[in-house]
């Protein structure tokens, strides 16, 4: 056996303990053998520059490593030769005909028989990759949407059960569709089995959460560490019945994993492996930036946490190779590409883009978005981002203060401007959003809204439609995986029923949760009606990037238009995307985007396109143009030219 990064002797001892345990053939333990010889040394040496000094540490590695033998005897053929292509192929999420949808199961299928009857609209649509929102067991009522996991092993009943989801799976990936789940592993509810026997007092437990029986190093750690949600609990600790205190990051409901514990990571690698083994391709890890707590410091974003994301890849490199991780950290821009590598996750979500998309909508100017492109667009080989237009959750305006005061922007006051704006309280806004968390004193919130309500469809605004397929257009064109809100792809409107719901009400949020529009997508294929004039907009968008190899990959170009209500960027083609994406492009050109967020016709003079030939193609409506007196554009337009170099 090669050394590892643990002493020789752990390595081997981890190595008879999997021999003992074993209870395949020796043929498989010969296959075994291949993955583990390669993949564990790097997993002991993480492990343990985390938990060396942890009394328990060479036993949980040893244990942690019999596990691992079991968990890939349980893994199935067919996904061993899903792990085999994509080990092949390990761009396979880059393409060009990459395209996501999220939706919760019972909001808009019912339940996941639902889900697998809309297979063949999905194919319709060309979803490659669906993200089902939070489905397994979590309280009734304290839910978070289900963030509150109370079992990462059995589904929520009311969607169905877990062998419901394993075939779902296996359906979805016959008709070229990867399954998204979400890995809660920065918290559980308080109705887990973990947290029920913690608070029986059984100390093992009691282990996998931070409770302590006085206030002493609560006060030490809030000293340092922001409030997440005041309007919930004050400080990060709550009060349990019998007077301890438990750190709750977010609600009081969801109790955060004590991961100085070498066997919580041993016990959430297990529920990480047991969700592979069901076929999800993909696990959004949320809250990563959360996982790691020391006193004196913020408590997020902290060097550990990238550690025991490493150390968890590690495990499934030697079980699962197949599956991604994507980043869910709503940080400050520059913490956000940190957790973005082949070794950490694979793929994140693009909160900066997403957030500026609404902000130059708002504004008319292009200016935070353009700076946001050219600086911190660009992520290191192998990974990708997921580009949106809106998500689940609110809208924050991520944006760094210092990027917005090069420009002569007050972060603060715009801010200010942009949640009066999309809650309709600026005069001649189109939008008509939700504030979140809103503090009255301050006018601080976030904005809950469907992208319908937040354009001005809602109110009837004539650009409302223009403006949807503009915001889509930019996250279909700028690299990575493009995700839609499924629903927003046929105009869904806020539902402001959540307010008669006593689970919802309290979270603003829900009115960009509704249910399934069916009569919106009754109306899909009609152009005369909203829902089809938004859906027969972006299938074509859709249509044209599945067939656009420039798309591939995520390297962009900034493009300055010399007009600030006009977006510019190119996407190269050829070596640009290197060997496993440029080989089949040869010697094509790129393809320039320009966007108008205006609301009036602007124009991209002939000077600022004279790097271009005169003669271009617009690939959304499939006709020549010339590029000699420059290119006016209508409010709202776009263009995806495909430009060779003067």
């Amino acid at each position: 056996m090669p050394g590892a990064g643990t002493s020789g002797s752990d390595h081997s001892g981890a190595w008879a303990a999997v021999e003992r345990s074993w209870s395949g053939s020796p043929a498989e333990l010969a296959e075994f053998t291949i993955r583990f010889d390669e993949h564990f040394a790097t997993l002991g040496e993480l492990f343990t520059s985390v938990y060396a000094d942890h009394h328990d540490c060479a036993a949980q590695l040893v244990a942690l490593a019999v596990e691992l033998g079991e968990a890939w005897l349980a893994r199935s053929p067919e996904l061993k030769a899903v792990d085999a292509q994509r080990l092949a192929d390990p761009d396979w999420f880059q393409s060009e005909r990459m395209l996501g949808g999220v939706c919760y199961v019972d909001r808009y299928a019912g339940d996941l028989d639902g889900i697998r009857e809309k297979i063949p609209y999905f194919q319709e649509l060309g979803l490659t990759y669906l993200h089902l929102m939070p489905l397994f067991l979590a309280p009734e009522v304290n839910s978070d949407g289900g963030y509150a996991v109370s079992s990462y092993r059995e589904v929520n009943p009311a969607l169905g059960d877990i062998e419901q989801l394993r075939a779902l799976a296996t359906e979805l990936r016959a008709a070229g569709i990867s399954l998204v789940v979400d890995f809660i592993f920065n918290h559980t509810s308080n109705e887990h089995e973990w947290a029920r026997r913690a608070i029986a007092g059984e100390r093992e437990f009691e282990e996998y959460y931070w409770i302590y029986r006085d206030r002493e190093a609560p006060d030490a750690f809030e000293r340092t560490v922001r409030e997440i949600f005041p309007d919930d609990h004050p400080g990060s600790f709550v009060q349990l019945d019998d007077g301890r205190w438990v750190w709750a990051t977010f609600y009081s409901f969801q109790w955060d994993l004590n991961y100085a514990n070498p066997a919580v990571f041993r016990a959430m690698a297990g529920e990480m492996l047991f969700l592979a083994g069901l076929g999800v391709d993909v696990l959004r890890m949320d809250a990563v930036a959360f996982i790691w707590k020391r006193v004196g410091t913020p408590c997020e974003s902290l060097p550990e946490a990238h550690v025991l994301i490493r150390a968890f890849n590690a495990v499934c490199a030697i079980v699962a190779p197949a599956l991604l991780f994507k980043s869910e950290a709503i940080v400050h821009p520059d913490e956000v590409a940190q957790y973005i590598d082949r070794g950490e996750c694979q793929l994140s979500y693009n909160p900066l883009q997403m957030a500026l998309g609404w902000e130059a909508l708002a504004t008319r100017d292009t200016r935070l978005l353009s700076q946001a492109l050219e600086r911190r667009h660009s992520i290191v080989d192998g990974t990708a981002w997921v580009n949106y237009v809106r998500s689940h959750d609110d809208i924050g305006w991520t944006f760094s203060d210092e990027d917005a005061a090069e420009l002569g922007i007050d972060g603060h006051a715009h801010r200010r401007f942009l949640n009066a704006f999309y809650v309709g309280r600026f005069d001649g806004s189109f939008a008509r959003g939700v504030p979140f968390q809103e503090n009255p004193r301050t006018g601080d919130c976030r904005i809950s809204g469907t992208t319908a309500s937040l354009s001005g469809l809602e109110q009837g605004d004539p650009g409302a439609i223009g403006r949807i397929h503009l915001a889509h257009s930019i996250a279909l064109s700028t690299g990575g995986v493009p995700l839609l809100y499924l629903g927003d792809e046929v105009g869904q409107l806020n539902d402001y029923g959540y307010l008669d719901d006593p689970a919802h009400a309290g979270d603003s949020r829900w009115a960009n949760r509704p249910a399934y529009p069916a009569a919106a997508y009754a109306d899909r294929n009609d152009p005369g009606t909203d829902a089809g004039a938004i859906y027969l907009g972006l299938r074509r968008l859709i249509e044209v990037r599945s067939r656009t190899p420039e798309f591939a990959g995520s390297t962009l170009h900034a493009f300055d238009t010399h007009n600030p209500h006009v977006l510019g960027y190119q996407r190269p083609g050829g070596e640009h995307l290197g060997d496993h994406l440029g080989q089949h492009l040869g010697g094509q050109g790129e393809v320039l985007c320009l966007a108008n967020f205006g609301d009036t016709d602007e124009l991209v003079d002939g000077r600022t396109l004279s790097g271009f030939a005169a003669d271009a193609h617009e690939l959304t409506r499939d006709e020549s143009v010339s590029l000699t007196g420059g290119l006016r554009l209508r409010p709202h337009e776009f263009a995806w030219l495909r430009v060779t170099p003067s």
